[in-house]
């Protein structure tokens, strides 16, 4: 079955006082747009059209960041969910197969979910996805006949009667292609609010001889974001939810409460996380790994047997082998650390290369960034780099190679080599004694006056 998406995504917000739209605000480290995106992936959409409008040119470009296929169209005036779906009809109209609507700035759809719309539409020519609220509010309300679905009511329509139903609309429906579009061209703004509704689609359908259903989520998927109040409740929703499958898919969490997901993180079995651990986009830890309390990731690959931290932080383009250990006060950034590297503590290690069972020292820096450019640092295997090595890149160390404590390393190192790079020690017999008594004799002449 091929499957079309549409995501609603042009609206301002103007309740979240912010001057970024709405859909780019983020939870779990990832736009709202990117959520409502993720939810349909295991459908495998052949095709994504995004409409936008406030903010345009933002809300295209993180589409495309997300799914560099997806296509977009922009609704310049906002005139309802209805008017937002024709304008993808010239995309979209002679699409075979389903098109499923979401909306941008609701995060928590299931894949399950629409898994389940899909499924319904064997029974219905239009699928909509409904909840029972705790607080119907001003929620739109589904008025059903035993399985069938007459109409959706909007709020500012609905009389009292209809108003006391709680079975709910969401917003998402689910349609063939054809007909979804075709419906949507009928539809007029004859209501309160002057708005072209989607929702009125089901009446229409229905006119037409045509069948309706609902498919009934839990409330907790349909939540909007439309204030930064819910914004922040969204967030912690998304982590209680990620915390819980992490420690059912056999994750240690050693303070649960202390540690934030991504939408994209990926922890495999029996690995141990410590407290406090933040996790950014694009972070992966293998089976087994630990990475203990304090420690920020993004865009890093963690592997099997390997341990970071505390105090750690792994920066985009961090790849660490199996049995890497990366201790305390260090920071990697698009860096690879084969088999068996040990980089202890107080260091940086940025656009490098290094080998298998290499001991980086402490206060170790390689010196990538000229003013202008940025330079690589090749370290072969089994080299030892004394603390508090500075490696001026480009520069290469052979394998077995040494660097002496306290060197700046500035030229290539062959394999086996000792390099020093330090001006060398001075001692003067004495002298400490005679500058202590001089400078305390200055001192008391000064208390003196």
């Amino acid at each position: 079955m091929q499957v079309s998406l549409i995501i609603l995504a042009a609206g301002q917000g103007s309740r979240m006082n912010s001057d970024l739209p709405k859909v780019l605000h983020r939870v779990a480290a990832a736009p709202l747009l990117h959520h409502a995106m993720s939810a349909a992936r295991s459908l495998e959409p052949a095709r994504t059209v995004v409409v936008v409008g406030h903010g345009a040119d933002e809300v295209r470009a993180a589409a495309e960041r997300f799914d560099p296929q997806a296509e977009t169209v922009l609704q310049a005036e906002q005139l309802g969910t209805g008017h937002a779906v024709a304008q993808a009809a010239p995309l979209l109209a002679e699409a075979p197969g389903e098109v499923i609507v979401l909306y941008g700035d609701t995060p928590f759809i299931r894949p399950e979910t629409l898994q389940a719309m899909l499924d319904a539409r064997a029974q219905h020519d239009v699928v909509v996805l409904g909840f029972n609220a705790a607080n119907p509010g001003r929620y739109g309300r589904l008025l059903t006949q035993g399985e069938s679905l007459l109409a959706i009511r909007e709020y500012k329509d609905a009389s009292d009667e209809e108003r006391a139903i709680s079975l709910c609309n969401s917003g998402v429906i689910c349609a063939s292609s054809k007909n979804l579009f075709t419906l949507v061209a009928q539809l007029g703004n004859a209501n309160a609010a002057g708005e072209y509704y989607l929702t009125d689609v089901v009446e229409l359908a229905r006119a037409d001889g045509q069948s309706a259903g609902v498919v009934i989520c839990d409330e907790a998927e349909t939540l909007g974001i439309n204030t930064r109040a819910e914004l922040a409740d969204a967030e912690a929703k998304f982590q209680n939810r990620a915390r819980a499958e992490a420690l059912e898919n056999g994750v240690t969490l050693t303070a649960p409460d202390t540690v934030y997901f991504a939408l994209d993180t990926f922890i495999g079995r029996d690995a141990i996380i410590g407290p406090n651990v933040i996790f950014g986009p694009g972070v992966t830890i293998e089976s087994g790994a630990e990475i203990r309390g304090f420690c920020h990731l993004e865009g890093a690959h963690v592997s099997r047997g390997s341990d970071v931290g505390p105090f750690a932080r792994l920066r985009p383009g961090a790849e660490l082998a199996e049995h890497v250990h990366v201790g305390n006060f260090v920071e990697i950034k698009n860096a690879i650390l084969d088999e068996g590297v040990k980089v202890g503590h107080l260091s940086y290690i940025g656009d490098a290369d290094i080998g298998e069972r290499t001991n980086i020292g402490a206060g170790t820096v390689t010196c990538n960034y000229d003013g202008v450019m940025k330079h690589r640092t090749r370290i072969g295997k089994d080299v030892f780099i004394g603390s508090d090595t500075m490696l001026v890149a480009p520069v290469s160390i052979g394998n077995a190679a040494m660097t002496g404590s306290g060197s700046v390393i500035t030229q290539d190192v062959p394999a086996e080599a000792l390099a020093l790079g330090r001006a060398p020690q001075v001692t003067k017999p004495g002298l400490a004694t005679r500058l202590m008594d001089k400078l305390r004799a200055i001192k008391a002449a000064k208390a003196k006056g």
